[in-house]
C-alpha cells in the first residue's frame, strides 16, 4: 500500500483503466470516483481547507465553527458513512465528544490496498462495533463493487443508524442543469426547514416522487437541480420496496458523466436528499457551498440516536437496524460512473453488467 495526498489529506488510491477511487486515512470518506476519460469526479469537494481530524483544534482552528459538527467539517469530503449516529448528537453527547455523524466520519482507518481492492476498517470504542468496508474493482470497468461489515462486540443487540452520506457538488452539480433519477416512493418535506426561511419547499408536506410541493404553490421536480440562487432543504423518501434493488443517479449534461449507486431496499430503506445552495452564513459554509447530499440509509432523517429511536417508524418502515450481540451484519452495494448521452430512466446490475433502461 502506497499512501498519497488528496486535498491536504493522507489517502489511499486505488484505479483500473476505466477510473480511480481516493479514500482518505482519517474519516474513511471515499474522497474521489474519478472518471478518467472526462477528468470529472462528481463527489463533493468542500470549498474550504481540509486538515485531519485528529489535528482539528477548536482554538487554533476556528474557522470550522465550534460546535459538535466542526471536526467532522474540517476533514469532509465526497461519500461519508455515517455509524452509529446520523445526525447531531445528543447534547449530552455533544458535551462527551461525540461528533455529527458518530465516530466513524473522523477516526483514522487501517487500509490495506492492492492495485484493485481497498479494505478499511475500524474499531468504533464508544459503540462497540467493528466497522469493515471492502471496494473491489475489476480490471476495465466503471463499476465499483463495496462490501461493509459491522459487528457488535457487546453482549447485548444495538440498535444503530447507518447511512451512506453520499454529496455531490461542482463542477458536476450545476443549478437548474445537473439530472437525477432515483427509485423513490413515498416522500416527505422534513420537519426542520434547513434554509431559514429563503427555501422553495413547503415544511413538512408529503408527496410522491419526484413532485416536491413549494412553499408558494405548485411543485418542484426533484430530477433537476434546483436554478435558485440561495436555498436548502432536506427531504425523506422510501426507496420502492416491490423492487430487488434501489437506486439513484445523477447526470451532468455538460460533461456527459454519468453516476449513481445501488443497493438492496431492505438493508438501506430510506434515501434523503440533502440541498445546501449558498445559504448556510455560519462558518465554513459562509453562504459559499453548492451541494447535493443522496443520502440511503436506514434512517430517514439526521437525528440524534434519542430522537432516532423515539420517532418509530416512517412510512411504516423503522428507522434504525439492530445489531445482534456478538454478531455480524453485512451489506453488499455498488457504485458505477461511465458517460452517457441522455440520463436513463432506470438502472438495473445484473452481477456483471449494468443494464440502463
Amino acid at each position: 500500500m502506497t499512501e498519497t495526498r488528496f486535498h491536504n489529506r493522507r489517502a489511499v488510491a486505488i484505479e483500473n483503466d476505466a477510473l480511480r477511487v481516493t479514500v482518505t486515512v482519517e474519516g474513511g470518506h471515499i474522497a474521489e470516483i474519478l472518471d478518467k476519460s472526462t477528468g470529472v469526479s462528481p463527489l463533493w469537494i468542500p470549498p474550504w481547507t481540509s486538515i485531519e481530524p485528529s489535528t482539528y483544534d477548536p482554538i487554533r482552528h476556528p474557522d470550522y465553527g465550534g460546535d459538535a459538527e466542526s471536526r467532522l467539517l474540517a476533514g469532509i469530503m465526497g461519500h461519508n458513512t455515517c455509524i452509529d449516529i446520523f445526525g447531531d448528537p445528543s447534547p449530552e453527547e455533544a458535551a462527551a465528544g461525540m461528533t455529527v455523524h458518530g465516530e466513524a466520519s473522523v477516526l483514522p482507518y487501517t487500509i490495506d490496498a492492492a492495485p484493485l481492492r481497498l479494505v478499511n476498517r475500524l474499531h468504533l470504542p464508544v459503540a462497540g462495533l467493528n466497522f469493515e468496508r471492502r471496494i473491489q474493482l475489476d480490471a476495465a470497468d466503471s463499476v465499483l463493487r463495496i462490501h461493509e461489515t459491522l459487528e457488535n462486540c457487546a453482549a447485548l443487540d444495538h440498535p444503530t443508524a447507518w447511512t451512506q452520506h453520499v454529496t455531490l457538488g461542482p463542477p458536476f452539480l450545476e443549478r437548474g442543469v445537473t439530472e437525477f433519477r432515483a427509485s423513490c416512493t413515498h416522500s416527505k418535506v422534513h420537519d426542520i426547514d434547513f434554509s431559514e426561511g429563503r427555501g422553495y419547499m413547503k415544511i413538512s408536506a408529503g408527496f410522491e416522487w419526484p413532485n416536491c410541493p413549494r412553499k408558494d404553490g405548485g411543485t418542484a421536480d426533484l430530477r433537476l437541480f434546483t436554478d435558485a440562487p440561495v436555498s436548502a432543504g432536506f427531504t425523506i423518501h422510501l426507496m420502492n420496496p416491490a423492487r430487488d434493488q434501489a437506486y439513484f443517479m445523477a447526470w451532468s449534461p455538460r460533461t456527459k458523466v454519468l453516476f449513481g449507486y445501488l443497493w438492496n431496499p431492505k438493508d438501506f430503506p430510506f434515501l434523503g436528499i440533502w440541498e445546501e445552495n449558498h445559504c448556510r452564513a455560519l462558518a465554513p459554509w459562509n453562504a459559499h457551498s453548492l451541494t447535493r447530499g443522496m443520502e440511503f440509509g436506514v434512517s430517514p432523517i439526521p437525528e440524534s440516536r434519542r430522537a432516532m429511536i423515539d420517532r418509530g417508524p416512517t412510512f411504516g418502515t423503522p428507522g434504525y437496524r439492530w445489531i445482534p450481540a456478538q454478531s455480524k451484519v453485512e451489506v453488499d452495494y455498488i457504485a458505477f460512473i461511465t458517460t452517457a448521452a441522455a440520463i436513463p430512466e432506470g438502472v438495473n446490475w445484473d452481477g456483471h453488467k449494468l443494464q440502463f433502461s
